[in-house]
């Protein structure tokens, strides 16, 4: 698989899963497992491959001339 997620998403899913890792475990109850959404948004920045953005043909990557 090629990447597809460009700079910007990247850094928005570092973000977002940093800021949602922690919960679970400051959460307690059904809620602390929003936390688990973090792992997929921290795996795809690390890696740069999102397998929706495969699925469905869309690629965030800058576009090198």
């Amino acid at each position: 698989m090629q990447k597809n997620v460009g700079d910007k998403d990247r850094l928005i899913r570092l973000i977002l899963g940093a800021g949602t890792f922690p919960l679970l475990f400051i959460l307690n109850g059904p809620a602390r497992w929003i936390g688990l959404a973090s792992i997929p948004l921290l795996f795809t920045a690390q890696t740069r491959k999102c397998g929706a953005y495969a699925l469905v043909g869309k690629s965030t990557c800058e576009i090198k001339k």
